[in-house]
């Protein structure tokens, strides 16, 4: 469709709108003269007053004109209106809108200065009244289309259309007032041709039309369950589903359901109301809710069960509603494919001139980080932000692969300490051994979009395509330092984990708590490090109470997290023996970082100083006979350096000792004469 022919269908819509926006009113007011002849008649006022026969036939005549039935009419359609409360609705109208109901209400309740609609003066003044519409659940009532004000008596008490009601009457279509601060306006940037979404996402806005298609007659329809983590991509879904049938959309947090029960009641009257009159649905995004919240899920399960109205869930996981059908859909991120031809496609309006050339380069990035189509906008526009003002031919590849790093790091740096990881190879002193295992797990990193996707493993299932490492040795081994050279070496950031502070008391939490850390880290480019696993791993025992059967649920989530997280996660523990061998079947690495014996701690000393700092004397071989770990001669390195520093002398043998004194007096060990002797 050619931008000529939106646009002349765009004006023909208008001029057909305005068209009826003004037969409408003519319709109203021909309407209204219908109701003022019935209280003229009534008060005996009626010289001039034309007869019913010709006010009907001219109401005829206008509708005969409109290409849609008139407001009032659709009014009594959609509440199922009998004849008597339409024309309640209308003299309470010619209240608001004809001058002269004014004279004659005044004349009916008997005072100059009250000119009111009550049920009693539309009871005796209206043709075919019937009581029951007085009730609360008649429609007048159930759906507030008026007001009852304070009187003596309920057939007393005035009456007055409810403000969203008359505007409905003369055309004009807009949101309660009373929802303004908790429904808004859902508009996607494109949500006809569905530009915010891929194939793969696309594809699911045909299955959910057609659930919504036949379920608008429905008295309860089923609500359309959108799950996953992909919150900008279920918002331009969900308008494209409604943009294709019709319907408005409306959005609103979970945070700001009401809480009072008042409020509540009072929010699901006007929003099932106005689903009615503006063919609107609702987008409830509930992204953060806790679904092990008992409190919140009972509320917003209370909200939902009793709006019977069409809406959408958006939520990260599936949950059950007791009394209401649910359809759901999960919304992935886009395929590794799909990521790399939004890569290409961005890319390609900021660069003319990419080329094959920097293909491979777009293909490391999406083996490392699983990136929304949102994000991916992100990126590239900051890209085109810090590039402004220059004119390179091809991407700054260093900086894109920053700036993909940089997208993870607010939501985790709540959960876990960001390492900036400086240290590389030279700095790590263990045996060949260890060292192999550690650039064989890098290997499997850098590689794995090869091997799982080009090569077909991922085909095979998702299970066990996760990459997880156990770290195990003595405190001071090198466990941390070397997840810090796997960071650097790979180019991605290191979050620390401590499990200690993870693991609660209360069951549920410590899922809870690990679930928040995995969720945050799956856009990848993240290596997460578990510091302390003792505090959650252990020998599988017999299980004597509820504690020891969800100790080993913690165990079982954390182990099933691992092994689907996309990226490289490490457990560290200084007691290999005390994790049973059943969970060292479910981990891909295993490193026994050993005490460093005396070349490797002489290694270490020569390593340890950095290439600026003076030295004078320094005799590795000789500093190595302290018996100590890498980590406490890190200590003892550094220590001496103020000593050193604060005498305006080089480190020396002596400065050494005095930090040495200081380590072991930490340590609870006593400093023996072998360990400096010849110093």
């Amino acid at each position: 469709m050619t931008a000529s022919t939106t646009a002349s269908m765009t004006a023909s819509m208008t001029a057909t709108a305005e068209s009826w926006l003004v037969t409408n009113q003519r319709y109203l007011m021909a309407a209204l003269d219908q109701i003022h002849a019935y209280l003229a008649r009534f008060l005996g006022m009626a010289e001039g007053i034309e007869p019913d026969a010709q006010l009907h036939q001219r109401l005829q005549e206008i509708r005969a004109e409109m290409d849609a039935p008139p407001a009032i009419d659709r009014l009594s359609q959609i509440f199922r209106l009998s004849a008597f409360e339409q024309s309640v609705l209308l003299m309470c109208a010619g209240l608001e809108l004809d001058s002269r109901f004014i004279r004659l209400l005044s004349t009916l309740q008997g005072d100059p200065q009250r000119p009111a609609v009550t049920f009693s003066a539309a009871l005796a003044v209206l043709p075919d009244p019937h009581w029951d519409a007085l009730t609360p659940t008649a429609a007048l009532r159930r759906y507030q289309l008026i007001e009852i004000g304070a009187g003596v008596s309920l057939t007393l008490s005035p009456l007055r259309l409810d403000e969203r009601i008359l505007h409905y009457l003369t055309g004009t279509q807009y949101l309660d007032a009373r929802l303004f601060g908790l429904i808004e306006p859902l508009i996607s940037e494109h949500p006809a041709s569905g530009e915010e979404l891929v194939p793969s996402q696309q594809e699911l806005a045909t299955p959910i039309a057609a659930v919504l298609s036949s379920a608008l007659q429905d008295l309860t329809p089923p609500v359309i369950q959108l799950c996953g983590s992909e919150t900008i991509a279920k918002r331009s879904l969900a308008s494209l589903v409604c943009d294709r049938l019709q319907l408005k959309l409306w959005s609103m947090s979970a945070h700001v359901v009401p809480t009072l029960p008042s409020d509540l009641d009072q929010f699901t009257r006007l929003w099932n109301r106005e689903t009615l009159l503006s063919n609107s649905v609702l987008f409830l995004d509930c992204g953060d809710l806790d679904v092990t919240d008992s409190t919140q899920l009972a509320r917003l399960t209370h909200l939902i069960e009793r709006l019977p109205s069409l809406y959408f869930i958006a939520c990260r996981d599936r949950f059950r509603l007791p009394n209401r059908p649910v359809v759901p859909f999960d919304l992935h991120k886009p395929t590794p494919a799909e990521q790399l031809t939004l890569w290409q496609t961005l890319l390609q309006s900021r660069f003319p001139s990419l080329n094959g050339q920097f293909a491979p380069h777009l293909q490391t990035l999406t083996s490392q980080f699983n990136l929304s189509t949102a994000t991916i906008r992100t990126v590239c526009s900051n890209l085109a932000r810090d590039e402004a003002g220059t004119s390179p031919t091809l991407p700054n590849f260093t900086a894109l692969w920053e700036t993909c790093r940089y997208q993870n790091r607010p939501r985790l740096d709540e959960l876990a300490q960001r390492i900036d990881p400086r240290a590389d190879w030279k700095d790590l002193v263990l045996p060949e051994n260890q060292t192999q295992i550690l650039r064989e797990a890098a290997a499997h990193v850098r590689r794995r979009a090869t091997v799982y996707g080009q090569w077909g493993f991922a085909d095979r299932g998702s299970r066990g395509l996760g990459i997880s490492a156990l770290f195990a040795g003595p405190s001071g081994t090198g466990k941390t330092l070397a997840a810090e050279v796997l960071a650097h070496e790979l180019q991605l950031d290191l979050y620390r984990v401590d499990l200690s502070s993870v693991v609660s008391k209360y069951i549920g939490e410590t899922e809870k708590n690990l679930r928040q850390v995995f969720d945050a880290a799956e856009e990848g480019g993240v290596i997460l490090l578990f510091d302390e696993a003792d505090a959650l791993f252990g020998k599988r025992s017999e299980v004597k109470d509820s504690r020891d059967r969800y100790a080993n649920i913690e165990v079982s989530y954390l182990l099933q997290r691992m092994e689907c997280y996309p990226g490289l996660a490490i457990l560290t523990t200084n007691l290999k023996s005390a994790i049973d061998t059943a969970f060292l079947r479910r981990i891909r690495f295993v490193v026994q970082f050993p005490f460093p014996d005396t070349n490797q701690r002489a290694e270490i000393w020569r390593r340890i100083f950095p290439k600026d700092t003076p030295t004078e004397a320094l005799e590795p071989l000789k500093l190595a006979q302290l018996n100590v770990a890498g980590g406490n001669i890190r200590n003892i390195a550094l220590n001496a350096a103020f000593l050193a520093a604060d005498e305006e002398q080089p480190i020396k043998m002596k400065h050494v000792r005095q930090a040495a004194k200081t380590e072991y007096a930490k340590l609870e060990k006593t400093l023996t004469e072998s360990e400096i002797n010849g110093w």
